[in-house]
């Protein structure tokens, strides 16, 4: 398959076939492209309804124009620790950032969630990230509210009285459970609804059966989030040949437990 960047011919390509409603793997085997490739420049530009080939490219040429500055002053090219390689850690949070994309978060938050996931601390300032992400501490101050409200990332104060922005284990954890209540005003209302369109008709059973569903897949979800919780408090100790391996002595005595 063809490597390098994608050419504005490609990007019309890819427009007409999401014009046409093809999967993005048929779009990929037209243009002799990996899937991945195709799936992330969509998410990288608006998404399948508002992708527009020639925006797109101006925009990839915008981010190669601010990589390449950067790199010349010095500015975004961080230095790796644990001899990592700058390049391949950058490639990987961007397909991190797509994954979080496809899953329904917008772009810059997206792009928040997968800077703070690949650092080793999980924390950063807004400074921080508005540096690694070229942009504004007023776009990282948005993004960092609508993760709040998702229970993907909280705030602390570190000794400088500086506010940080955290990703750590347990954010998971309080986060499928807020996935799992969701669900519960929908349960209770579709149980209100059965009264009132009668027992036993279609609509009835219909409301009742969906909200039967619902409730036993939010118990089950619970309870296996709280069963696995320890999993998240799992630590890594490196072999001798450099390679992390679990361990299960450090970390799990002092996981926080679930609250009945």
């Amino acid at each position: 398959m063809p490597g390098g960047r994608l050419t504005q011919t490609e990007r019309q390509q890819i427009a007409v076939g999401l014009a046409d409603n093809l999967a993005y793997a048929e779009i990929a085997r037209r243009l002799n492209r990996p899937t991945s490739t195709i799936t992330r420049e969509v998410m990288r530009n608006g998404g399948p309804t508002a992708y527009r080939a020639d925006l797109a490219h101006r925009a990839t040429q915008q981010r190669t124009h601010r990589r390449t500055q950067a790199a010349a002053q010095g500015g975004q090219a961080l230095p790796q620790m644990h001899g990592r390689d700058p390049e391949a850690v950058r490639d990987y949070q961007e397909k991190l950032t797509t994954v979080f994309m496809i899953s329904g978060l917008p772009k810059m938050m997206a792009r928040v969630l997968g800077c703070l996931y690949t650092t080793d601390t999980g924390s950063l300032t807004a400074s921080d990230l508005a540096q690694r992400l070229a942009v504004s501490p007023a776009s990282v101050s948005k993004a960092i509210t609508f993760l709040e409200g998702l229970d993907l990332v909280r705030r602390e104060r570190d000794e400088r009285r500086r506010e940080r922005y955290v990703v750590d284990d347990d954010l998971w954890y309080q986060s499928m459970i807020r996935s799992a209540r969701a669900n519960d005003q929908f349960i209770e209302t579709a149980r209100q609804g059965t009264a009132i369109l009668g027992h036993g008709t279609p609509a009835a059973t219909r409301l009742e059966n969906a909200a039967r569903f619902l409730d036993f897949v939010s118990e089950n979800l619970i309870r296996a989030a709280e069963q696995g919780r320890e999993v998240l408090y799992t630590r890594t100790k490196t072999t001798p040949d450099r390679t992390a391996e679990p361990d299960p002595g450090d970390g799990q005595a002092t996981a926080p437990t679930a609250t009945p």
